[in-house]
């Protein structure tokens, strides 16, 4: 089982099973099973509304037990709770699975933490690039001169 706490101090416990994958999908349409496939672990890390929707799907036993509803429990999901939340999920997914379906799916995590870090990379150095003292933003205001006299 893993955890995670939200922006309220509270700790979530995701353990998933058939029932949790059953439930999961009643409530919001959506096949943690698809996670295979890598086009769910993409959507989730791009999404954060579908997110928060599966995530409140898999601890809604826990979450109706403390009278906690979808939407007070999608207010306290923001900042390092998302990221919290997402990968206790996703390891929540590893542990599901049997060994050969497990190595496949930590491989494809691996790798989209390796191209998410890439991608960050890439991003903060253009922003370093553009913020740099005596550089040109590409941004200016007009000059006296082109401003046409009213």
């Amino acid at each position: 089982m893993q955890t995670f706490t939200d922006t309220q101090g509270r700790a979530w416990t995701v353990a998933i099973t058939v029932d949790t994958i059953r439930r999961v999908r009643a409530l919001t349409g959506t096949d943690l099973m698809q996670v295979l496939g890598g086009g769910l672990i993409e959507r989730l890390s791009s999404d954060p509304v579908l997110l928060a929707d599966l995530l409140y799907a898999v601890v809604k036993p826990e979450a109706e037990a403390r009278q906690i509803t979808d939407a007070d429990f999608g207010r306290a999901l923001a900042g390092d709770a998302v990221a919290a939340a997402t990968t206790a999920l996703l390891e929540g997914l590893v542990a599901f699975f049997p060994s050969p379906r497990a190595r496949l799916l930590r491989q494809a995590l691996a790798k989209l933490e390796a191209w998410q870090t890439a991608a960050l990379a890439t991003a903060e150095q253009r922003l370093t690039t553009l913020a740099a003292p005596g550089t040109s933003s590409g941004v200016s205001p007009a000059s006296s001169g082109s401003i046409p006299a009213g």
